[in-house]
């Protein structure tokens, strides 16, 4: 049966423009492209049957899209509200769980919780917990921060991380620092070893044998460890460690340690075996910057990997448990790569401060 005769459909020009917009869309919006096609096709004439061949939909398609247009132009193109639930917040009441949120505590609390917050604007838990994740709120959350109080602060950034990102030539750059106090812990009960659906279980309860300390120099070309064990970390410790990297370090390089300001490193002993090594060059982090001395990134990786885990009898054994896994490092070592450059590191505070 023939379709009936229907009016042509006559498209304005910034009408043909928006839909040949539409139509091309690739990626996003393919329904609403579709629409578009059929709308254009439609204009350049044919039966319902013709456009629906054309664009690969059925009449039934072709023509609702058709008398969409033809009924409300470019707005009929778009996907009409679909029955549900009413929405039962309103915009006063999320702008005033988001306003409490930012300005106001619950009393003698320091922050909200969902039940305070339900308890404060008479909406339900699971509502607050909604508005709190669609605008990011995590008021249980904390990030600690420090600044550091250097008054040399961007000088030392700049030298430390130039160091990282542009070695000096025919030089060695070793990220140096103590892990102390380490202790030798045993369990007061045999550890459990993991199990289908079950964990590795320890007590929780432990029994002290004793503390370590170990001095690392971490080598930021190959990613090896210079490491030896102290039961104390006093200047003359460290004087015995520069020693130990004198001799390991071959006598044509320079070294170029990144040191922290502990007072051990700055004594008049340690200055004047320097002044006899000129090849040893250090070079001080800003106070309570620890983060930008690299070794600690190591020292991470063996509490992580090895520390926090394990159990001992004695310092003996813990000692020799760490040089024994500080030996299979240094058989494939890793180094670790310095991205940020100082200027970016610079621009840190002044996100969180507020600028003069």
């Amino acid at each position: 049966m023939p379709s009936p005769m229907l009016e042509p459909l006559v498209l304005s020009d910034e009408e043909r423009s928006v839909l040949t917009g539409w139509s091309r869309r690739r990626k996003t919006s393919q329904a609403l492209a579709l629409r578009a096609r059929i709308v254009l096709r439609c204009a350049e004439g044919g039966t319902i049957g013709d456009v629906a061949r054309d664009v690969g939909v059925s009449r039934n398609t072709v023509s609702k899209w058709r008398a969409r247009f033809a009924a409300d132009r470019l707005e009929g193109l778009s996907d009409e509200p679909r029955p549900g639930r009413p929405r039962t917040v309103t915009d006063d009441q999320i702008e005033q769980v988001i306003t409490k949120t930012l300005e106001e505590t619950p009393g003698q609390d320091t922050h909200w919780s969902t039940r305070s917050m339900a308890s404060a604007t008479g909406m339900s838990q699971s509502a607050v917990s909604r508005i709190w994740r669609a605008f990011g709120l995590k008021p249980h959350a904390v990030q600690s921060w420090k600044l550091s109080t250097d008054p040399q602060f961007v000088d030392k950034v700049r030298d430390v991380v130039g160091l990282y990102m542009s070695p000096p030539d025919n030089a060695l750059v070793l990220a140096v620092d103590e892990k102390s106090q380490i202790q030798a812990i045993d369990r007061t009960a045999p550890i459990l070893p993991i199990m289908p659906t079950t964990p590795e279980r320890a007590t929780h309860d432990y029994v002290r044998h004793g503390t370590t300390s170990l001095f690392a120099a971490f080598d930021l070309g190959s990613g090896s460890v210079i490491a030896q064990h102290y039961r104390r970390h006093r200047h003359q410790e460290f004087l015995r460690f520069l020693k130990l990297i004198d001799a390991a370090v071959p006598q044509d390089l320079d070294l170029h340690l990144v040191l922290d300001n502990y007072a051990t490193h700055k004594t008049p002993a340690v200055k004047q075996w320097l002044l006899r090594h000129p090849r040893f060059h250090l070079h001080f982090t800003p106070t309570s910057s620890s983060w930008l001395n690299l070794v600690e990134r190591w020292f991470a990786e063996l509490t992580n990997r090895k520390l926090r885990r394990s159990a001992h009898r004695s310092v003996t054994e813990l000692e020799a448990d760490i040089r024994k896994w500080i030996n299979e490092w240094n058989a494939d070592p890793k180094p670790f790569v310095w991205t940020k450059t100082a200027d970016e590191i610079l621009a840190t505070p002044r996100r969180i401060l507020p600028m003069n």
